[in-house]
Formats: structure tokens, C-alpha cells, sequence
């Protein structure tokens, strides 16, 4: 069987692990890297990503990297490029993005006209996933099945994010401030906004019809000042933040979606934070409760912890190219899974 030859679009944290990810699956062939900075261009893609020279050098040249005739690319920008995506998908690339293209307005509404037109033009595909959403809305789906009726489906996310290092990223969501705002309430809420999108995924692929999407969130304080070096919360600041994205059909939430973010168990409220990172809970003909804990190996630093955003795109890049061309859905891409047996080899 041929290699799917593959781009990785970005080498930020997320896309560093997907490098890593491509480079390690022998299915695959990097064939061509776009760098965004200026000081990666003519970079190898092993030395970029903490792996040996493979030949393959970083470019700022959409047009080059268009003329290899690539199968499929991993799209993971910190900013989004519609005019990228349009020019991938028309050109015959399918796209498995981990951003989900909210700082240019979405895959919907007039965006979503022109991405999936040039899904026609190429005969291409473009797939959204990641950890959240992404793998977890999977996850609940693949549970529903053995209901006979279904009320309700809850998401959460609990994570500590203290290996995070963006200090404008939790200035932005209000960490180490007293109080709230309604500007940190609105700016949080855009931070919040592609969780949304696991609940309309998810609703999709249960076919509910959702009458709106609701939005709240809620602060706990450090109970004692917090020090982690690179950023510094005072006893009685912003230390956790609870959000919630609900799926509402005649007044009622049929699909929820929680985060839970903290940079320290040690909080003023009485927040119940275990070693349990998602929770999906069912409440159906039978209820139907999942808990999951990723565990790190101590190896990993913290651009390691990306991998779990990464690798559900390089692990859906093969059923992407097998499926109809357009946008694909949560179930669009049937059942991406880890090649472990081909890892083994």
C-alpha cells in the first residue's frame, strides 16, 4: 500500500507533536512543513520537532508546498487562514484540523459555503478534532448505543493547566485578578467558545436540534499565594475557573459541556477537583457513566502535553481521505483510532 502523503500545516506546540506523530507512523510520508516563523523556514522537520534530520525542510511558500500533490494536512495554526483552507481543500488536500477556525468566524454561515464549495472543486475533505472538542465527544457517542432513551449527556473537562505557560492567556481569562468583570466575562467566553463545539457536534450526531446554546462561568480563589515561576497568583486571586457550554431544546439541556481549569487544588471554595481528568455522564435507559485519567509519562516536558491534541488528527488522517468529500461531521470520519499494531512493527 502506497504512504498517504501528508503536510503538517504549523509547528507550534500542537503542531510539533503532530509532526512527531506523522513521522512515527510508517503509513505516512511527511512531505512538506509550513512554517509561520520566519526563523523556521529552511528548518529540518525532525530538528524542529526534537527528531533526527529527515529531509524535509520548513517553508513560508504556500505555492511549493501546493505543487508537492499532497494526500492530506494536519492544519494547527494558532491564527487561521481561510484563504490556506480554501486553497488546501481546492486543490485536492484534505484538511484534519485541530483549530476550529472561531478567530476567523467558524466552519459556518458564509465561511462554511465557500469551504464546502471547494471541498467540491478538489474532491476533498475537511475534519475538525482534538482532545476537547474532538476525542471526547467521540467518546460519549461511542457510549449511546446501548440506551434505549436518552435524556441528557454531560461532558466535563478537569484539567490542571499550571504547565501552561501564557501569561496573556490567563491574564485573558481573569487568573491572578480579583473578581470579575463583564470584559473578562466576555473575553473568557470567546476563550471558552470552541468547547461550544463539541456540544453541536455531539448534538448533530444524536440528531437533537438545538434551540440555542447557553454559556456561564464561575471563579475559585487561591487559598494561599501561588508561585509557579513563570506566573504568580496572591492568596484570595483568580486561581480556577469553572465554564460550561449547554445545548438547550425547549428550555432543557439535553448536552453539556464543563471545563474545569485550575492552577492549584488549593482554593478558597469548596470545588471537588480529583485525579479524573473527563467524565461523561448519560442520564438514559441505562444511565451510563465514563471516567477517564490521562496520565503523563514522567519523560514528558510541557510541550509533550500537546500530544493529546495532536495525535486524534494524525490517528483520523487515513479514514479522512476514505470518506465522501465535505465537511465532515463528528461520525464523518467513522472510527479514528491509535495504529498501535503498525507502531509495533
Amino acid at each position: 500500500m502506497s504512504k498517504l502523503r501528508v503536510l503538517q500545516w504549523t509547528t507550534g506546540k500542537v503542531g510539533k507533536m503532530a509532526l512527531r506523530g506523522i513521522l512515527n507512523d510508517p503509513r505516512l510520508e511527511l512531505v512538506g512543513v509550513y512554517a509561520h516563523s520566519a526563523d523556521k523556514v529552511g528548518m529540518d522537520a525532525g530538528a524542529i520537532c526534537g527528531r533526527p534530520n529527515c529531509g524535509i525542510l520548513a517553508t513560508n511558500s504556500v505555492d511549493e508546498l501546493l505543487a508537492l500533490k499532497a494526500d492530506s494536512v494536519v492544519y494547527a495554526p494558532f491564527m487561521s487562514d481561510l484563504s490556506h483552507v480554501i486553497r488546501l481543500l481546492e486543490s485536492g488536500v484534505d484538511v484534519v484540523s485541530t483549530s476550529l477556525l472561531n478567530d476567523i468566524g467558524g466552519i459556518g454561515g458564509e465561511n462554511g459555503k465557500e469551504i464546502a464549495a471547494a471541498c467540491q472543486r478538489g474532491n476533498s475533505s475537511i475534519y475538525i478534532t482534538g482532545i476537547n472538542p474532538g476525542w471526547i465527544d467521540t467518546l460519549a457517542a461511542l457510549a449511546t448505543p446501548i440506551c434505549g432513551a436518552i435524556e441528557s449527556i454531560s461532558l466535563t473537562e478537569s484539567v490542571s493547566v499550571a504547565h501552561y505557560e501564557s501569561v496573556e492567556t490567563w491574564l485573558r481569562h481573569g487568573f491572578s485578578l480579583k473578581g470579575t468583570t463583564p470584559e473578562i466575562i466576555e473575553t473568557s467566553r470567546m476563550g471558552f467558545l470552541s468547547f461550544s463545539d463539541s456540544v453541536v457536534r455531539l448534538a448533530d450526531a444524536m440528531a437533537y436540534k438545538l434551540d440555542k446554546l447557553e454559556f456561564s462561568m464561575e471563579f475559585a480563589t487561591a487559598a494561599k499565594k501561588v508561585d509557579l515561576g513563570w506566573f504568580c497568583m496572591e492568596q484570595g486571586t483568580n486561581a480556577a475557573v469553572r465554564a460550561s457550554w449547554n445545548g438547550v431544546i425547549d428550555g432543557k439541556t439535553v448536552i453539556k459541556n464543563r471545563i474545569i481549569w485550575y492552577m492549584t487544588k488549593e482554593l478558597e471554595q469548596d470545588w471537588e477537583i480529583d485525579k479524573d481528568n473527563y467524565f461523561v455522564s448519560i442520564v438514559g435507559e441505562p444511565n451510563v457513566d465514563l471516567r477517564v485519567r490521562v496520565t503523563p509519562p514522567q519523560s514528558w516536558g510541557h510541550l509533550e502535553h500537546a500530544t493529546c491534541t495532536a495525535m486524534p488528527a494524525v490517528s483520523a488522517l487515513l479514514q479522512v481521505k476514505a470518506a465522501p468529500a465535505g465537511i465532515l461531521g463528528l461520525a464523518g470520519a467513522g472510527l479514528p483510532r491509535a495504529p498501535a499494531g503498525v507502531w509495533q512493527k
